[in-house]
């Protein structure tokens, strides 16, 4: 349906801000929910954020309210993930992934309402 890749990983400082990318490629991403996931070996994958097609509305996991911020630019085919307050917690690979929808408004944030997943991106936050 549609193909993602994330970009903008890598080593970041604690304290430190780092923005992550998803481009979308295929259908068009404007009917696409869009979400962020992330986990850590051996650990389930963990809601982070996700924003509605439409851009207008968004959620966040516990452990990220107020630290990380979920954007879109349907126009670039991106979506982005804004994370501040970087903490050696937030270290483990970032997926992103978008849900075809009709639901203009609507957040989606567990793992099994995705079918298009990205490759992944590393991110470390030394202690």
């Amino acid at each position: 349906q549609v193909q993602l890749v994330e970009s903008g990983g890598g080593l970041v400082q604690a304290g430190g801000s780092l923005r992550l990318s998803c481009a979308a490629s295929g259908r068009t991403f404007s009917t696409f929910a869009k979400g962020w996931f992330r986990q850590a070996p051996g650990k389930e994958r963990e809601f982070v954020a996700a924003i509605s097609r439409g851009g207008s509305y968004t959620s966040y996991g516990d452990s990220v309210k107020g630290r990380f911020t979920v954007s879109s630019d349907n126009a670039k085919n991106t979506v982005y993930l804004e994370r501040n307050s970087l903490k050696p917690e937030d270290t483990t690979v970032y997926y992103c992934a978008a849900k075809l929808t009709p639901a203009y408004a609507r957040t989606y944030k567990r793992t099994f309402e995705y079918d298009n997943w990205g490759q992944g991106t590393q991110v470390t936050v030394p202690s």
